[in-house]
């Protein structure tokens, strides 16, 4: 059955597409909710304007989490944990935590742009991949550290930090 939307559907389409729905998802869901409604050259016309204007906006968004993409592209997010001495923690690390630190470190990332297999359960680094819109992703670097040993971690980035500012200022 096909369908006008009336309102953007994820993973189905934008407001005022026409869409290929099952029938009885469009009669029990998306018309009684004034989701969709049953397509006419009306209701079509009626929708340009307002389309156009929507599409406008939704690029301008998609630009702007492009750029928070390739800001946070390659970073490093460092999370301590308590572990025990084998590495493994008591409980898991999770996208929220993961989104935080980033964001602490001044990137705009959303909890739900954090796509996680599973939870990270044990110390280490993981490569975790961030999806900010349908084709625009990132990759960041998470290091997960015992609780007490963010410190030497921290001191030890802050000396490379500070040598790198030694060398910029001798040239």
């Amino acid at each position: 059955m096909k369908v006008l939307l009336c309102e953007d559907v994820e993973k189905l389409g934008w407001y005022g597409d026409i869409v290929e729905v099952n029938q009885s998802y469009a009669r029990n869901y998306l018309i009684p909710q004034r989701i969709a409604t049953i397509p006419s050259e009306a209701k079509i016309k009626a929708m340009a304007d307002e389309k156009a204007k929507r599409a406008e906006q939704r690029q301008v968004v998609i630009d702007n989490l492009k750029k928070a993409a390739n800001a946070v592209d390659g970073a490093e997010a460092v999370i301590a944990a308590k572990a025990n001495e084998q590495g493994h923690l008591f409980g898991s690390i999770h996208e929220n935590q993961i989104a935080a630190n980033l964001r602490l470190q001044g990137f705009e990332v959303a909890d739900k742009h954090v796509k996680l297999g599973e939870h990270i359960k044990e110390v280490g680094q993981y490569t975790v991949k961030l999806v900010f819109a349908e084709d625009v992703e990132a990759q960041v670097k998470v290091t997960i550290v015992p609780e007490g040993q963010e410190l030497e971690t921290s001191d030890h980035d802050q000396k490379n930090q500070n040598q790198d500012q030694n060398a910029e200022n001798a040239e």
